[in-house]
């Protein structure tokens, strides 16, 4: 299908039942102008049946490409998380990734088995860690010496054996945003291999009789296309389980290889989809192993953004346009929007490009070079630097702007004391509220 020219795969920016067959875009037959009526702008649509379907897919394939050595796909909280999401994922049995007490919070809210919950962060509080321990969490993935320290305390402190993971840095140059890139040698996280940190950290907690080491983590990164640095990275690590056992006379059962597969932001652009990567993981891992004469360990992964990235889009209602001449002589239409960067971060973060859509009626109008911008008071408050879009868009119209489920709503601010918007979940033809929307009495009750 089309909208106003523009192909949409529902296997890439859009969720699955995002259609245009009529005169305007719609989301399990509920109509841009209905939930625009219904719920006001801005507002983020999620498709719950889209994202039960991909977090499924990825679960389904891990287990298929792993068998009994599959361990477990971990949502990553910090892309997106609510109470509602948190009991979907209970409802999927897969697991969750937090990395403050206000993920672990949503995450118990929501009912999420605590053994399924798996704890990041690069510096984490005592009072988050022992929270951690207290309630029960599977895994606590240490990143720091003073980490190994205080997970070791608060273990002693309730009188447990915590299950531990150390995050390492393979030492890898993911080809992403340096912002998101996470697993080379200058970044705040983990353990290097290639400096011996790592090596210290493991002799330091075999040390520590309330932790148990059950393996390794590595993220290299978010974004990412190809599968090369994956496997890099599992040949890496598993070259240090050769190399505990080797030390130590025992093997290390688990291995959590992270995410960052990339999603589709842009026409053309693919989706990483678990038959992409998972099987070549697999390979990857079985050949190490059996080159290292290792036992194949359980291995887990965190997509959390190719989860839920293309199971929401943005709506806005455009306020204002007005024509803006270049030094070049062309003329460029600026569309405001009643949003921005305060629920939208990731253009003026990391650069990050996004797509849009006139989604309340067809246009027949010739596109003209426009920019979508938002309302706050910041010349670099943009959404989308350049694209072309009808040049009739005019004040009331609707513009839906894909593939915001993952940092949109989770990176929100009250920039200009915007307060944030909702969340309409929506399946099977119904929408219903699952955030509701901030309002200025929101604002206000923080004030003393």
């Amino acid at each position: 299908m089309t909208i106003n020219g523009s192909a949409i795969s529902s296997e890439n920016m859009w969720s699955q039942s995002v259609d245009r067959s009529s005169n305007e875009l719609s989301i399990s037959g509920i109509s841009a102008t209905t939930l625009a009526r219904d719920f006001g702008t801005p507002a983020f649509i999620l498709d719950e049946a889209d994202f039960r379907t991909r977090a499924l897919a990825w679960n389904d394939s891990l287990q298929e490409n792993f068998g009994d050595n599959a361990g477990t796909v971990y949502y990553a909280a910090k892309a997106f998380i609510c109470t509602e999401v948190a009991r979907w994922i209970t409802d999927l049995g897969i697991g969750i990734d937090v990395c403050t007490s206000g993920e672990l919070a949503v995450a118990l809210a929501g009912g999420i088995n605590p053994a399924k919950i798996e704890v990041h962060g690069n510096n984490k509080s005592v009072s988050e860690i022992e929270r951690a321990v207290e309630v029960g969490v599977g895994t606590i993935v240490m990143d720091s010496m003073h980490e190994i320290e205080r997970v070791a305390a608060a273990a002693s402190k309730f009188g447990k054996v915590q299950r531990v993971y150390l995050r390492l840095t393979p030492g890898i140059q993911a080809h992403t945003h340096e912002s998101i890139s996470t697993a080379h040698e200058d970044v705040k996280f983990g353990f290097s291999i290639a400096s011996g940190a790592a090596w210290t950290a493991i002799e330091a907690v075999r040390k520590l009789s309330s932790l148990e080491l059950r393996g390794f983590h590595s993220h290299i990164g978010s974004q990412i296309f190809g599968v090369e640095s994956f496997e890099l990275a599992a040949q890496r690590l598993i070259g240090l389980l050769a190399k505990y056992r080797d030390a130590f006379g025992s093997e290390l059962p688990e291995l959590d290889l992270g995410g960052g597969y990339a999603i589709a932001y842009l026409p053309g652009e693919v989706t990483v989809a678990p038959a992409d990567v998972i099987p070549a993981l697999a390979k990857t891992v079985e050949a190490a192993c059996v080159a290292a004469n290792l036992a194949v360990p359980k291995i887990s992964i965190e997509p959390g953004r190719a989860i839920v990235g293309p199971a929401m889009f943005t709506l806005y209602e455009v306020g204002t346009t007005k024509d803006v001449t270049l030094e070049t002589g062309e003329i460029r239409k600026y569309i405001s929007i009643d949003g921005g960067m305060s629920d939208n971060a990731r253009p003026a973060l990391y650069d990050a490009e996004y797509f849009a859509v006139l989604a309340n009626r067809n246009s027949t109008s010739t596109n003209s070079n426009s920019r979508l911008v938002g309302k706050h008071c910041e010349t670099g408050d943009i959404v989308i630097s350049e694209i072309e879009l009808p040049a009739d868009i005019a004040p009331t119209d609707l513009i839906a702007v894909p593939a915001t489920g993952a940092y949109g709503r989770s990176m929100a601010s009250n920039y200009n004391h915007v307060p944030k918007p909702p969340v309409i979940a929506v399946k099977d033809g119904k929408a219903r509220v699952i955030v509701r929307r901030e309002t200025e009495a929101d604002l206000l009750n923080l004030d003393i």
